[in-house]
């Protein structure tokens, strides 16, 4: 009888650790988290290569949705956002970074060009 007690209380014991898990959220795989970043810069690609200058900032961002990273500056009197989307892949570290990513550039809240050589003429 106290062996079956004690086996009972170290059962108990071990379980208490356990949960159980029940909701809607979605507990998805590493796979499915990679095919989804995967799909979005995908998606972002494919919307860009659509844009013709003359896009309202405020449009961009309705299509597109947050950037990953925005900057701001006044250049010639004129004001310059860029906003980077991730569009390729280069490192499996987790992390989006400005490389991975392609600018678009906005010069008085219309998109003027875009893409690095844009960039890096301002």
């Amino acid at each position: 009888m106290i062996v079956r007690t004690l086996g009972l209380l170290a059962i108990t014991g071990l379980l208490s650790g356990c949960v159980v898990a029940i909701g809607d959220k979605d507990y998805s795989s590493a796979k499915d988290s990679d095919s989804q970043w995967r799909k979005k810069q995908q998606e972002n690609q494919a919307q860009i290569n659509q844009f013709k200058p003359g896009i309202a900032f405020n449009d961009v961002i309705a299509l597109m949705g947050n950037p990953d990273f925005t900057e701001f500056l006044v250049k010639d009197e004129q004001q310059v956002q860029v906003l980077f989307y991730r569009t390729h892949h280069k490192r499996s570290d987790g992390k989006t970074t400005k490389d991975e990513c392609t600018p678009l550039v906005f010069i008085n809240g219309q998109l003027h060009s875009w893409g690095d050589k844009a960039y890096q003429q301002l």
